[in-house]
């Protein structure tokens, strides 16, 4: 069920066009790229394409879109990359900064909007936020450590005894390492002792979920990236299997099966990508249109999960949620 809103003011603000009609010239057919370390299965290009209908855009008609998902193979992304270039697509639409990074070396001139990316200037993806410079511009899903410091807090909300967190993560993942220290800072205050495990793909989580049982931690934390993004159906069932709450940075978690969730709401900055598109369509350059930052943040709870851990989700935190599953 739907609860109140739950925004952070945090970042530029991304606003939608009060006008959102584009206006292309007559006969012309748009040909965007669109690159994914992910599958199919999510419905973040639905909303990507959702924006483009709202701006005026329509999918076989004034606009063809090419998708290559790799299915969290990573590397099948500089071939995915390739392939667009030699299709000559009018511009990529990359998600996260592997994917980026991959059509970075595949072109240097056809544009790339970022729809997700991490801390893209340390990552080298733009010079700057303000003046990307180069072919890259888009939407930081990134906002500084206190997003991540976040959700130790909510897990110690939820378990107020809580003392020992494992942290699951991919350290392939570059941003991953910055995360991890902001959530290192955070414990201490929070009486919290860390547990962090490594696991870079499906056949590292069993190893991951036997070393944090044996280092007695009592919920733990997913760091996000694409390739345990891909992994979350077996991170739930493993984790109700091994009497773990745990917390994690999409809804998707949350849907397949993690008790919490709490973060950028990446639907809608998928969304608000394609007014980047419909900006570089129109003649902007990419090297000219700052990054964005999201402002718009999610808690979903599921409760069938809780119930299942025989957790009891204080009624505070339920009334702080965005979506509650039951």
């Amino acid at each position: 069920m739907k609860r109140r809103a739950f925004i952070a003011a945090i970042g530029t603000t991304l606003a939608w066009p009060l006008s959102a009609r584009a206006q292309q010239p007559a006969g012309r057919v748009y040909r965007v790229g669109y690159l994914a370390i992910a599958s199919r299965a999510t419905s973040l290009h639905q909303a990507f394409e959702e924006g483009l209908r709202s701006l005026g855009y329509r999918v076989g008609e004034n606009v063809v879109i090419e998708y290559r998902f790799a299915n969290a193979e990573m590397e099948r992304l500089p071939a995915l990359a390739a392939d667009l270039v030699r299709l000559g697509v009018d511009i990529i639409v990359s998600g996260n900064n592997v994917n980026t990074v991959a059509a970075m070396k595949a072109t240097t001139t056809i544009p790339i909007v970022m729809a997700s990316s991490a801390d893209p200037v340390s990552a080298g993806l733009v010079a700057s936020l303000a003046r990307p410079g180069g072919n890259v511009t888009g939407i930081a899903q990134d906002t500084g450590g206190e997003q991540h410091a976040k959700r130790v807090e909510l897990l110690k909300d939820t378990l107020p005894n809580l003392s020992r967190v494992g942290i699951l993560w991919n350290p392939d993942f570059a941003p991953n390492q910055e995360r991890l220290t902001s959530i290192r800072e955070a414990a201490p205050a929070l009486g919290l002792t860390l547990v962090p495990v490594e696991a870079r793909g499906l056949d590292a989580l069993e190893q991951a979920f036997a070393t944090m049982v044996r280092e007695r931690a009592q919920a733990f934390v997913v760091l996000g990236e694409p390739v345990l993004f891909n992994c979350r159906g077996q991170i739930a069932v493993m984790a109700i299997r091994n009497r773990l709450p745990a917390i994690s940075v999409a809804r998707e978690y949350a849907e397949a099966g993690l008790l919490l969730t709490y973060g950028v709401d990446f639907r809608d900055i998928f969304r608000r990508s394609a007014v980047f598109v419909d900006k570089i369509f129109k003649g902007a350059k990419p090297a000219d249109l700052p990054v964005e930052q999201p402002t718009k943040f999610e808690l979903v709870i599921n409760l069938k999960t809780a119930k299942a851990l025989g957790v009891e989700v204080p009624t505070s935190l339920l009334q702080r949620a965005d979506e509650v599953i039951e």
